[in-house]
């Protein structure tokens, strides 16, 4: 009588975005959301933003009595200016391809101790080397801030939940400069502008100790889960760099993040020159002046969010809710740096400098957005800190050709408009290539991301 065959074990079968569909291996729970925790390492997030902004402004709003003191020219402070951003881009794509290696926490406290210490040169003894060395170091610290400890809050938080959190990491900038301007203006004029410099390298260790202590990376942290775990990164995950960073949707993204960059660069080198020395502010209205154009920042940055909400709920693909949406802030914040250096009415002016130097701000977090939807999850630090890094290349020229343009020009007024209008021109041209390139949705499916990618408002 022949044997009786075996039967054969049932297999449990799993979709593809649960990760093998072998049965081999039992599932794995998916992450718990910690609400409470994950808004604790928001607010150090937010803290964080605000710290570094405020070290980018400070030589900004020390400028005058800066250069007044060491009898440098408009040229000279904006090579020194420029200085800054020379390691900023460099340091932020080595530190994008490193961060599936290293933890969230240990990046931003190693890059909050670089902050403060910084600081000491300068304090040490105030000269032109001194300057640029302590903006150097500052530079290669802070380049992979944003897109560093953006990685680091969607660690904390699934797809869907993400919207509101990037804009309030990305609002942190805007808020920064609105508590540094009065803050540090106040500083310098009721102890010199040293003194500034001493009370931010002391807040930016503070940071890093209560840092270290609260922050830790999140549950959605797929580079770091188990091997079999469902979510975790297969090898076939993985695309080459090449395919990601030639597609439209990063391009694009790079784009709309280049000319946000260009009026960002400009304004914290040299708007509260121009405020004090062309339209005639004391130190206090240049600084107040800036704490506004900050809150207006802030208000469009909080209202983005529930806005592209709202678009992507009524069926609005990300082309246009994320990256039209991009795109034409931008090119509307360069239609009014064309525009206010040609009026001579003070308000009419000051209204347009707020939008020039605000509205660009929104392509920020929708510029992360819109990166994400078009890469594999575990390739997302190395191409949010490659987006950065390009993006933020106009830092390293523009605030030395605009001293140039200032001292060249056969009046300063001249030189500033020349820097306003190539600005302008720029932005524009960012913001038009952004609108046009951007389609995280084609690129997608065209990468093979398609599947399992939710569906729902602000997604990655």
């Amino acid at each position: 009588m022949a044997p009786r065959p075996r039967s054969r074990p049932r297999l449990q079968l799993r979709s593809s975005a649960d990760g093998d569909t072998d049965g081999r291996t039992a599932p794995s729970p998916s992450p718990s959301y910690d609400r409470r925790r994950a808004w604790l390492v928001t607010a150090l997030i937010v803290a964080f933003m605000v710290v570094n902004f405020a070290d980018k402004s400070v030589l900004g709003l020390a400028a005058v009595p800066v250069m007044d003191e060491l009898h440098i020219s408009n040229s000279t402070y904006g090579l020194v200016s420029s200085s800054f951003f020379l390691l900023f881009s460099l340091s932020g794509l080595v530190v994008g391809f490193f961060s599936a290696r290293l933890s969230s926490r240990l990046l931003l406290f190693a890059m909050g101790l670089l902050w403060a210490v910084a600081q000491l040169p300068v304090l040490v003894v105030a000269t032109v080397p001194t300057l640029v060395a302590g903006r150097l170091l500052l530079g290669a610290a802070e380049g992979p801030a944003a897109s560093m400890s953006m990685h680091a809050l969607y660690k904390w938080f699934p797809p869907e939940r993400r919207g509101l959190p990037s804009a309030l990491q990305i609002g942190g900038a805007a808020l920064g400069t609105l508590v540094a301007a009065p803050v540090v203006t106040w500083l310098i004029s009721a102890f010199g502008w040293r003194s500034a410099f001493a009370a931010l390298g002391v807040t930016s260790a503070v940071w890093s100790l209560v840092w270290w202590k609260g922050g830790h990376d999140g549950p959605y942290d797929e580079t770091r889960r188990t091997p079999h775990s469902p979510a975790a990164p297969q090898t076939s995950d993985r695309l080459p760099y090449r395919r990601l960073l030639l597609n439209g949707t990063v391009l694009g993204s790079i784009s709309s993040a280049f000319g946000a960059s260009w009026a960002l660069s400009l304004s914290q080198a040299w708007l509260p020159a121009y405020l004090r020395t062309q339209l005639g502010m004391t130190a206090g209205t240049a600084a107040t002046t800036i704490s506004v154009v900050a809150a207006f920042s802030l208000v469009l940055l909080l209202t983005v969010s529930p806005f592209v909400d709202l678009l992507k709920s009524r069926g609005v693909p990300s082309r246009w809710s994320c990256g039209g949406l991009q795109g034409a802030a931008v090119c509307v914040a360069a239609v009014a740096m064309a525009v206010f250096p040609l009026i001579d009415a003070q308000g009419p002016r000051v209204l347009l400098i707020g939008v020039a130097f605000a509205c660009g701000s929104v392509a920020v977090p929708l510029h992360y957005m819109t990166t994400a939807e078009a890469v594999p999850t575990s390739q997302r630090g190395a191409v949010f800190g490659i987006v950065a890094a390009t993006g933020t290349l106009p830092g390293l020229v523009v605030p030395a050709v605009t001293g140039h343009l200032i001292d060249a020009g056969a009046t300063q007024q001249a030189g500033y408009r020349t820097a306003f209008l190539l600005a302008a021109g720029v932005m524009f041209v960012a913001g038009a290539v952004a609108i046009a390139a951007i389609r995280p949705e084609h690129d997608a499916r065209r990468l093979g991301l398609a599947a399992g990618r939710a569906t729902g408002p602000l997604v990655e």
